[in-house]
Parts: C-alpha cells; structure tokens; sequence
C-alpha cells in the first residue's frame, strides 16, 4: 500500500480502462480523487476513452461536482450508471449524443460486482423484465449511438431472465474514513456504506488498481477488526484528503453530522417536520398504507415525506423505514442528500440492500411518478426531453408486495389548501396521466398480474391499479372529479364506487401535535 496524493494516485489510470466510481449523491463520494482525474485531463490531455462505471451518480444540486469532473469530451467513451441526475454536466453529454452509455439498475450494478469478485460470468436476475432495459425494448440504451446491447434475455430453468454480463475493472475510486500503516479502511464518519468492499475485491481480482480517499491516517492495528469495511491486501493506493471540508463532506454543504452516522441520536424534537402543504398532504394519504411492523421502502422526492410524516405521528418506531443506499430506520434527508437519513438504526451494504429487495423482502414502497399510462406503464427515468435515469427504481418494484406511487396530479399546477379543500388555481404545464409513457421504468400491469397491490395517491385523487386498468377510488374535498380530474387525463379510468379521501388530512391541525 502506498500513500500518494491525488494527482499522484490517478496517474496510475490508464487511457482505455475500465473505472468504477462508488458514492451516493455527496456521501461517500470520492470528491478530491474525481477532482484531480478531471484536472489531469484538461492539463495533459490523459486519460482518454474511460469506461466509466458506477451505481449511483455522484455529485450535487449543481454542475461542477462528483462524477461532472470527467465530463470532457474525449475523456469518457462509454458510461454503464444507474442514475445519472446528480451529474449535470455528464447529462449534457448524453444530450449532445458524445457518449455510448447504458442505464442499468442501480442494484444490479452494485450486485454485479460481486460477482466480478466471485469470478462468476454475471447476474441473472428477474429485475429489469419489461422495462426499458429489455433488450426488446430499448436495452438500456441511453443515447443514439449507443448500438450494442449488454443486456441478454436467457431462459433457466423454464423462465426468463435478464442476464448483465460481468467485465473486468482496471481501476477503482472509492472513500473510507481512515487507513492504518496496513491500508486497512474503516468509514466510521461515512452517512453510507455502499457497496466499497465489492468494488475492491472485483478491482483486485480484476487485476487493477483500488485507490482509496480517506481523512485520516492512523498508527498500524489501531482500527479493530469489526470497524475495517476494506481489509489492507485490497487496497493499493490511499490519499488522505487535502480539503476535507470541501471535498470530503459526510453530505452534500454538510461537513459532519453526527445524527446521520448514529454517533449521537437526536432528540425527536429537534426533527424538523415539514410544513404543512400539498407535498404534506401526499405523503399523509400515503402514510395511511403503512401498517406497523412493515418494511418499507422510500424513494426520493415526494415519497421522503412519507418517513417525515411517520415521525410526527409517532409510528416510526413501529417500522422498518429503509433506503436504497443501504439505510435502515431514521428520518430521510431532503431530496439533494437523499440516502442518507437523520437517526438511522443500521447502515449496511448497498449491494446487500438490494439482495434483500430484489428477493421480495420489502412489504411497502412509496415511489414518486413522473408518468403513467393506461397500461400500467409507469415512467421516472426520461421525460420533458432529459434522461435521469432509473436509479433504484426498477429493483425495489421488482418484487416490493405493495407499491404506492406519490406525486402532483400535473406538473406546474398551482394547488392550493383552502379551508380543508383543494383548491386548483391554475392547470399544469405537463399531464402525467398519458396515452404512452415516454419510456417504461416499471410495467406495473405485470406486477397485478403476479398478484401485488399497486395504487397511486395524489393531492386532488387516488388511484388502484386492477387487472382492467387504473381505477379512481377516492378524490380530495373540493376536487371537481370531471373537470379536475378526468378532463385532465388523456386516458379514462374505472369510475366505480368514488369516496371522498379523509377530510383530516387537509387541515393543519390534529396530526402535527
């Protein structure tokens, strides 16, 4: 093991290479590291025609950040991600068509590591059937001239699979908290473990090089063995971070905080909750699907509230809240630092977070929407002409029992809250009820097929997936549900037996204490 600077350390990528990144958003990410790689290009023109790799997209709420340092023409020439929203810079590249990319579900990348460690061909894996990254749908191709498909449809045992073929990795970017003289890495100021020790191990078996970001250095056998998430033999090079608090931030604009890595536990009362709003009333109807002792998933964005909103009315402790990164009870953190959540009762591995998604261990997942259609299609990864991304998306409703969509009935729609009614002002810019969603990130028809509960709540309505098409099963106090419902989507829906949601829960008062 070597400890090296930064610029040191990526002058041992090589042009042509195969190179993993690993963070989620900000936490976890190897900010210095990413930082110097993009400075050595613009200075020496080198490393060029990279095959960037990685799960989740790291970076920020602006261009300039994580993974938007290795956005230089000539420097990338191909990307395998699985979300691609928290790099700006890398999204305009897939826009100007300069890059061969692939958007692949986050957990089956984070997956196939290990089994590029294991030696094994790949994943075979149900996540990804009738979505976009079929093969006889789109593949994963995320631009036009990306041409080849990496994706196979196989059949075993009777059934077909999806089949994500391993490669080898040549070099590996990754963060810890601490090394000893050994190499050995521990993260115990990190928000999130990620998939770190999966990366190493198929970097090394790969035969590349595995470079580590820390913040500290510490004497030889000072870590106890429980703490190392990365033993010492993995590790090739470490760099202690030059600007920790800029470029080794636990969160993004956060430079530590205790309450995200279980250090110390927050009061409840010092758990902001959120104000009271249309975004509120959401994740209240969509709370009332939560039962105790469930296990529940939440996504980013509106579903967020869904956590918040369980604090408030004391029921969090009667959960299993989980994220995708790999967190486990807490209070989820506002969307720019999604992953990471306030008084987390356990953080493990994100690749084992999605063994035990991808196996049907989630009861409930509240999931935001961008589009849906008449079929059942479900679309959060490309619409009003950009590409995002799946990120976890496709795994968690893979197997998930219950799915619970949550999200604005139209895009740019002024709503507003008035005397325990919803009170729509003005239309939005965007329908998301279409005739056919832009791309399929989740063909939720299948899922009722196998038998699984599918709704979807809004601040005007709430819908049910059945096997005859989405079904209108309750409307807000003062929707109007021709004019302010029905008109507004360019499909219609089963009109049967129409109740009026819970008055309660749009009103201020009662369920914030």
């Amino acid at each position: 093991m070597q400890v090296l600077t930064a610029s040191e350390a990526i002058g041992r990528i090589r042009s042509g290479s195969t190179l993993v990144s690993s963070g989620f958003r900000f936490a976890a990410a190897p900010e210095e590291l990413l930082a110097a790689l993009g400075q050595r290009f613009v200075a020496t023109g080198t490393p060029v025609d990279l095959r960037l790799v990685y799960s989740s997209a790291q970076g920020g709420h602006g261009a300039g950040r994580g993974l938007d340092h290795l956005a230089h023409p000539g420097m990338l020439r191909e990307i395998i991600g699985g979300y691609y929203g928290s790099a700006p810079r890398i999204k305009a590249m897939l826009n100007d068509n300069s890059v061969e990319a692939w958007n692949l579900p986050q957990g089956q990348i984070a997956l196939l590591y290990r089994a590029i460690a294991a030696g094994q061909p790949g994943v075979v894996t149900h996540v990804g059937l009738h979505t976009f990254v079929d093969p006889r749908i789109e593949g994963g191709r995320v631009t036009p001239r990306t041409a080849r498909d990496i994706v196979q449809v196989v059949e075993l045992a009777g059934k077909e699979w999806l089949f994500y073929p391993a490669f080898p990795i040549d070099a590996c970017l990754l963060r810890g908290t601490t090394a000893d003289e050994f190499g050995n890495i521990s993260l115990e100021k990190e928000a999130v473990r990620l998939e770190a020790l999966s990366i190493a191990m198929a970097t090394r078996n790969s035969g590349g090089v595995v470079i580590v970001q820390v913040e500290r250095l510490a004497k030889g056998r000072s870590l106890a063995p429980l703490q190392v998430e990365i033993p010492g033999h993995l590790v090739d090079v470490v760099v202690m971070c030059s600007d920790p608090a800029n470029a080794h931030q636990q969160a993004l604009d956060e430079v530590y905080n205790p309450a995200y890595n279980g250090e110390v536990m927050l009061p409840s009362a010092r758990v902001v909750p959120i104000p009271f709003s249309v975004r509120k009333v959401i994740a209240r109807r969509a709370a009332d699907f939560v039962k105790p002792g469930m296990v529940v998933n939440l996504g980013q964005g509106m579903p967020e509230g869904v956590g918040a909103v369980a604090q408030e009315e004391g029921i969090m402790d009667s959960l299993w809240t989980t994220l995708e990164s790999g967190v486990i009870g807490g209070v989820p953190t506002k969307h720019v630092n999604f992953g990471v959540a306030t008084n987390p009762m356990a953080i493990i591995r994100h690749d084992d977070q999605f063994a035990f998604y991808n196996g049907g261990g989630v009861d409930l997942s509240c999931l935001g929407f961008a589009q849906v259609d008449a079929t059942g299609a479900v679309n959060v990864s490309r619409f009003g002409g950009s590409f995002t991304g799946a990120g976890g998306f496709i795994d968690i409703c893979a197997r998930t029992r219950q799915l619970v969509f949550c999200g604005m009935f139209e895009a740019g729609a002024k709503v507003e809250l008035n005397g325990g009614k919803v009170d729509v002002r003005s239309d939005g810019s965007a329908c998301k009820f279409v005739e056919t969603v832009d791309q399929i990130t989740f063909s939720a028809r299948h899922a009722v097929q196998e038998g699984r509960r599918v709704s979807l709540v809004t601040e005007r309505a709430v819908f049910e997936l059945t096997p005859d098409g989405w079904a209108l099963r309750e409307v807000a106090p003062g929707i109007r549900i021709n004019e302010d419902v029905l008109d507004r989507m360019r499909f219609r829906p089963i009109v049967e037996r129409v109740e009026m949601m819970r008055a309660e829960l749009f009103v201020d008062v009662g369920l914030d204490g």
